[in-house]
């Protein structure tokens, strides 16, 4: 079973080899942390590889939870993090690994549930994952080359994790946010993009991806309470009956 400790879950987007994600959880175990979450994994799951390379940390792998996609994966999160070394078109907040746990610990302090986003090795997260976020942690490597694996990623994010707090967070008797989930905000995105695309607003249609991406960075970025979610659910059925008379 999985520690008791409040912490991030850890989530590796599109994994390609399993030793790679076996070395994920060995750096991960190091610090404490056994929330791992998998989507779509290239090679298939469960992993020979990945069993053979995590070593101690196979129960991470037992314990890991697979999804077919990031929105599932995402779909009980209230704050997520997206781990990238290349510069994005898209406004987020842009954080070291120290500052973002730091605010992760904080965050979850006060009871929320984080997590943390991992690209695939050969190329890193999509556009369309990072507009999933609220925020991007960025490494200030060497410009001439940025690259880091996967486990290397995930053994750096750990370690900031720990030294943020030893590892303890102790839940805050305060009053807390009520976020709107991964979930909620994915059924937001949807109705206005279903909506919008039955007004004409995706147009033309060479551009009409990257506006979709755009309109979701944005519902990311604003950090919506679930109240929030229900007005700008109503405001978009209410326009289409208004227009509809």
């Amino acid at each position: 079973m999985p520690s008791e400790t409040p912490q991030p879950a850890f989530v590796l987007v599109r994994p390609q080899m399993g030793e790679n994600i076996g070395a994920a959880a060995r750096a991960m175990w190091n610090f404490g942390l056994d929330r791992m979450r998998v989507v779509a994994p290239r090679d298939g799951w469960p992993s020979e590889k990945a069993v053979a390379m995590a070593s101690g940390a196979g129960r991470l792998l037992d314990e890991a939870r697979l999804y077919d996609d990031l929105a599932g994966a995402l779909d009980d999160c209230t704050y997520v993090y997206a781990t990238t070394a290349r510069p994005r078109e898209l406004t987020k907040p842009v954080l070291s690994p120290e500052r973002a746990m730091e605010g992760a610990r904080a965050r979850i302090a006060e009871g929320e549930r984080v997590a943390v986003l991992f690209g695939p090795e050969r190329a890193g997260l999509e556009n369309e994952d990072v507009a999933r976020a609220n925020a991007i942690i960025s490494v200030p490597v060497n410009p001439a080359f940025p690259s880091l694996n996967l486990a290397q990623c995930v053994l750096l994010t750990g370690y900031e994790w720990q030294r943020t707090g030893g590892g303890v967070v102790h839940v805050a008797d305060v009053l807390r946010g009520d976020w709107a989930t991964g979930r909620e905000i994915e059924a937001l995105a949807a109705h206005y993009e279903e909506r919008l695309e039955e007004a004409g607003f995706f147009f033309p249609e060479t551009k009409a991806e990257g506006m979709k991406i755009n309109l979701r960075n944005l519902w990311s970025r604003m950090r919506l309470s679930r109240a929030d979610v229900q007005m700008l659910h109503g405001i978009m059925r209410q326009m289409v009956r208004w227009k509809s008379r």
